[in-house]
């Protein structure tokens, strides 16, 4: 299992060899940098700690600073672990780049999706709507919530209105259009989660689809 850490540019549209039109996100991939290799005879498994973001150094708290400094890279925003057999394969301090990943290979892209605040039903799980029509009083309610005498609650998981987006959300099997090594970025064919410029971890593909 391979995997870095990017940001998202936004979504843009290529044409392939065959002159359709492909809608890619374009993914900003500093250098990641290696923090720390943990092994089976040090840790009990394997496994790459990678820092993304350079960090002022005053930002960082005395432990982190120690860590960072044990490994000769400078601070970072955000510290991510990927498990990986090929562990012992790296080494503290190098530097990963988008050129990590081939074209045609598929990733999973985790983030975190747009807040849309407090929204009922009909946007939030899709609901369809009662009737428009004068004399009706069931517009975009939730439904029933219910038999009446028994058991006279709601059952779990009842679908209702409440906050809806800002969770962590993965897609999976998306296909690397286009590894761009001269601007460290990455092409992923179709959407990812998240806002422009959100955080986003770019892993080797869990299972293959179609």
């Amino acid at each position: 299992m391979k995997g870095l850490l990017g940001r998202k540019v936004g979504m843009t549209q290529i044409f392939n060899n065959e002159g359709l039109v492909i809608p890619v996100t374009v993914i900003e991939v500093e250098p990641n940098a290696v923090a720390q290799v943990k092994t089976v005879e040090t840790d009990g498994y394997n496994a790459v700690q990678v820092g993304y973001d350079t960090l002022k150094e005053k930002n960082v708290n005395k432990p982190l600073k120690g860590h960072y400094d044990k490994a000769g890279i400078p601070a970072k925003r955000k510290l991510k672990e990927f498990r990986t057999e090929n562990a012992p394969e790296f080494t503290v301090g190098q530097e990963i780049k988008a050129d990590l990943f081939q074209e045609g290979e598929k990733v999973d892209i985790t983030g975190v999706s747009k807040g849309k605040g407090f929204q009922g039903v009909i946007k939030r799980h899709g609901q369809s709507r009662g009737p428009m029509s004068h004399g009706s009083r069931y517009h975009r309610r939730p439904g029933s919530m219910g038999a009446s005498a028994y058991p006279g609650r709601v059952f779990k998981g009842k679908k209702l209105p409440g906050h809806m987006g800002a969770v962590q959300v993965t897609v999976q099997n998306l296909e690397v259009v286009k590894v761009d090594t001269e601007r460290n970025a990455l092409l992923v064919k179709g959407a990812v989660p998240g806002p422009k410029k959100g955080l986003l971890i770019i892993k080797e593909t869990t299972k293959q689809g179609k």
